[in-house]
């Protein structure tokens, strides 16, 4: 049974001329090898998937698997509305050999309870990847309600949720509910989830600091708090302005400042505003990033 525990880096996608930029990409999979990382989440939210094409989405999800090579986890982003394009999606990915798959509550036509079983459990059926539920009431407008997390955790393929709700309470409700691995989905309340029974976190912060994002929760995880703390009181004040404007626009913007990679975003996303960048700089510098 795969183990889902530590911290799992929900990757940017670098783009380059209006192109996706696989060597910048490699360097990106190896500074997170190096952070010590559980593992890699590719062309997730913070991916952008939504303006990759579906032949960039998988080649993307490839590049990661070859560089990753075994070193750690790949949880690949294969989520959809459709749920005949997340079953297509996620075969490929398991063709490819991604180790696992996140699923993102299918957005914007707003499915019933009923129809999220039925979504997620076809996936599961028709693949058999093992899934990483993926809870974002924020952007998908629905979210997945904890005894529909019950009913998909009878299920063997469905071993994770991603919980991104922003509420503590629901990993204690889930965990109430059924026997399935939450990982936190805000970085900010990645400690107060652990002391909760969660068992990680898919990490924004992580694309730039794995190192001690991995270092904070691998603290958490052995119980101690103190040591997490300090990291947590560190870098608070940049797990809060990566989202000053829409996830991923600061992260990379952060990344770009420091040299990772170049600054660049596929419309409807754009540059950060001068404002916020002058913010995000300060609070970098603050917390010892730049």
């Amino acid at each position: 049974m795969m183990k889902f525990e530590g911290v799992y880096t929900a990757l940017v996608t670098p783009f380059r001329n209006g192109e996706v930029d696989y060597e910048a990409l490699k360097k990106l999979v190896e500074l997170q090898i190096a952070g010590n990382v559980s593992g890699i989440v590719p062309v997730g939210t913070t991916g952008e998937s939504p303006t990759l094409s579906p032949e960039e989405h998988l080649k993307v999800i490839e590049t990661v698997v070859q560089v990753s090579a075994g070193r750690c986890q790949v949880i690949a982003g294969t989520g959809a509305n459709s749920t005949q394009e997340a079953v297509y999606l996620t075969a490929e990915a398991r063709e490819i050999g991604a180790d696992a798959s996140l699923q993102v509550t299918p957005y914007y036509n707003k499915p019933t309870q009923e129809g999220l079983y039925r979504h997620f459990s076809t996936v599961a059926d028709k693949v058999g990847l093992p899934i990483v539920l993926y809870n974002v009431p924020g952007r998908s407008g629905v979210p997945i309600a904890e005894t529909t997390v019950a009913r998909l955790a009878k299920n063997p393929v469905i071993r994770a949720v991603k919980e991104a709700a922003g509420s503590v309470d629901r990993v204690s409700t889930i965990l109430d509910l059924c026997d399935i691995t939450v990982l936190s989905g805000d970085d900010s309340l990645t400690l107060p989830m652990i002391s909760v029974g969660a068992k990680g976190i898919i990490s924004v912060t992580s694309n730039i600091v794995p190192g001690e994002m991995s270092a904070m929760v691998k603290a958490a995880l052995a119980g101690d708090f103190a040591t997490a703390l300090q990291y947590h009181r560190k870098y608070y004040p940049f797990f809060r302005d990566q989202f000053i404007e829409t996830n991923p626009i600061p992260i990379k913007a952060a990344m770009a400042m420091v040299g990772l990679m170049a600054e660049e975003y596929r419309l409807p996303l754009c540059e950060l505003s001068p404002e916020h960048r002058e913010k995000l700089a300060a609070t970098m510098k603050r917390c010892g990033i730049l």
